[in-house]
Parts: C-alpha cells; structure tokens; sequence
C-alpha cells in the first residue's frame, strides 16, 4: 500500500517561510515524478511544484522565485521549501506521486499565512 506521508505545515507571519516535507512508503519513487499541489478555500486544486527524477523543476508561476521544490530519491523524499509568503498561499497542500496511470495524494496539510 502505496502512503505518502506529509509534514512541515502550520501557521508562519507574512514574509515568513514553511518547509514541507514528503515521505512515500510503500512503492519506490525514484523513477516518478512528484509535485507539490494546493487548494484554498473554495478554490480547485492547482498544481504549485513538480520535480522529475532527473532532477527538472516546474512552479506555477505564482510561487517562481520564492518556492523550491526538492528531492531525496535514496529516501522517497520531497520537499518543498516556502519562502517571502504570502497570505495567498494559505491552503492545503498535498504531495503528490504520479506514476504511470494513476496519482498517489497525501492526506493534506494546512499552510496558513497570517498579516
């Protein structure tokens, strides 16, 4: 049973900066593509990172310059360094590992940029 495990969240001031961190179990990742997804409030989920094993980077361009996304492969790791926050990146975020015909989600974890 594939798992992946999210921690890092919580509340940071404006200007702040969060870690976020990833764990999957249960399935190696090292050949897969993980990413970073959130969703505010009444708001769909929107892709915010997503790194290949080789190491590529991809950011929506709402988070260019104060994100970077990162990866352990030896550790099925993935985290995401959040950096100059701002109030619209409160939401939840998820971890995702995309595989051939099917996305593993993690249980989610509650970011949230105070003024």
């Amino acid at each position: 049973q594939v798992r992946l495990a999210e921690a890092g969240g919580g509340v940071a001031q404006l200007g702040g900066s969060l870690r976020l961190s990833c764990i999957a179990s249960g399935r190696d990742s090292s050949n897969n593509n993980m990413a970073w997804y959130r969703q505010g409030a009444e708001k769909a989920r929107e892709m915010v990172a997503t790194m290949t094993p080789s190491g590529r980077a991809d950011y929506r361009d709402a988070v260019k310059g104060r994100f970077t996304i990162s990866r352990d492969l030896a550790n099925n790791a993935v985290y995401l360094q959040m950096d100059n926050l701002k109030l619209a990146d409160t939401a939840v975020y998820y971890c995702n590992l995309a595989v051939p015909g099917w996305d593993y989600w993690g249980q989610g974890i509650q970011v949230t940029v105070l003024p």
